[in-house]
């Protein structure tokens, strides 16, 4: 699937998901073939790893936000992790300013749309995919129909406000959404395109950020051990007079490793998503199957991973303490149906654990239930677990280190 990407980089037909939930508009569902190419190059031109990089102040500030958060207000972690991820993509691709927290109409909105993604594509969910022409039927679907409706009304919502601002000569700063609006026409997209481009990245992007830093977090409170050796690493690089910043990355392997193995451990899409031959390959594969990439299987695989359910971030690191060039994890998908956001959502988990885990010793609350499996099955709307919070340096200091917003935090 990595390594033929091409023979696989169409979709089966997903009627309930694809033709009614989403409207045929859809880039995570659409077929191989123009569309989906122009869809992708746009995305990708403002999303690859290069461009990503123009976002890392503003993930920093919002992150240092999030630490603020949790001392504030310790128990409500989800919601600080959502309004984190909901913040950081509605700057990303909207330009939004105006502060967004997880109880924003329009986040709300954005967490139902995942949601209903989630509910629609577990299998044998809708029985219009066996009978396709269930959906010519006005009666049919009806809750998937209304679904689409309130996910355009949104999307072109919050295209139309930016396309209006450009229009009121209103400085909406880089976004994409004004990208699009702007460039749009060079890469043949629509608008009604582009307003369903945004929103997807709005969507998926908010959902597997907020995902990944709970997932992250959780494992460094179920396994102690691990966490201290991760904050050994974070003491002697860093210490506790200055705050983290993404040029430590580099010298913290162990850190990546922890990350790597968190999301391995409890993968954030477990089923994966189903991708579809568009001709036969070197695998006796025939052109039109449906290949799904197991991310839970591929995880437990003990000839790649040895004691698949143990939690060894240590399998990350060779013998020299580097990290290891040669152990991958499909995390965010395979081949060109790769998810594009990637680059941007790595870097927002990296940067939210590494503050929180410099700054708090995680501990799991034992008076409250751990469902750590609880994202894997659909419930992201769900605290899997609850988490208490020990400072490591004194809260003042922290507050300060956290509230001291240097120019190249708000350079975004």
């Amino acid at each position: 699937m990595e390594k033929q990407g091409g023979l696989l980089a169409d979709r089966p037909r997903l009627i309930a998901a694809g033709e009614l939930l989403g409207g045929g508009l859809t880039l995570g569902f659409a077929r191989a073939g123009d569309r989906f190419r122009r869809m992708r190059r746009v995305l990708h031109t403002h999303l690859q790893s290069k461009a990503a990089e123009a976002y890392q102040p503003l993930q920093m500030s919002h992150a240092k936000k999030t630490v603020l958060d949790i001392l504030n207000d310790p128990p409500n972690l989800l919601n600080h992790a959502i309004t984190y991820a909901a913040a950081t993509i509605m700057k990303v691709a909207y330009g939004k300013d105006t502060p967004t927290s997880a109880t924003d109409p329009d986040v709300i909105k954005a967490l139902q749309g995942i949601t209903r993604i989630n509910r629609v594509l577990r299998p044998n969910a809708h029985l219009v995919d066996k009978i396709p022409w269930l959906k010519y039927f006005p009666w049919y679907g009806q809750g998937l129909k209304r679904g689409f409706e309130s996910s355009r009304r949104l999307y072109i919502r919050q295209l139309n406000n930016v396309k209006q601002k450009i229009q009121n000569n209103i400085d909406v700063g880089p976004s994409f959404a004004k990208y699009v609006l702007e460039n749009g026409h060079s890469y043949g997209v629509t608008e009604i395109e582009a307003a369903f481009l945004a929103g997807e990245f709005l969507v998926a992007g908010s959902a597997t950020t907020y995902v990944a830093i709970i997932t992250v977090l959780m494992a460094a409170a179920c396994f102690p051990e691990e966490q201290a050796k991760v904050q050994a690493e974070l003491d002697a690089v860093i210490g506790r007079h200055r705050a983290p910043t993404f040029s430590d990355q580099e010298s913290l392997p162990r850190l990546q490793a922890f990350i790597s193995e968190a999301l391995r451990w409890r993968p954030l899409v477990p089923n994966g998503l189903p991708h579809c031959t568009t001709k036969d390959g070197d695998y006796c594969i025939p052109a039109g199957t449906t290949v799904s990439g197991n991310h839970w299987a591929i995880s437990r695989d003990p000839e790649v991973f040895p004691e698949p359910d143990a939690f060894k971030p240590q399998r990350w690191i060779d013998d020299q303490g580097s990290l290891r060039d040669d152990l991958k994890f499909f995390v965010y998908g395979f081949g060109r149906r790769i998810c594009p956001g990637q680059y941007v959502a790595n870097r927002s988990v990296f940067i939210n654990s590494l503050l929180i885990l410099w700054a708090f010793q995680l501990t799991l609350d034992p008076t409250a239930p751990l469902n750590d499996m609880g994202f894997m099955k659909g419930d992201l709307l769900q605290a899997p677990c609850a988490i208490d919070f020990k400072t490591r340096l004194p809260e003042t200091e922290l507050r300060h280190m956290m509230q001291s917003h240097s120019d190249s935090d708000d350079a975004y």
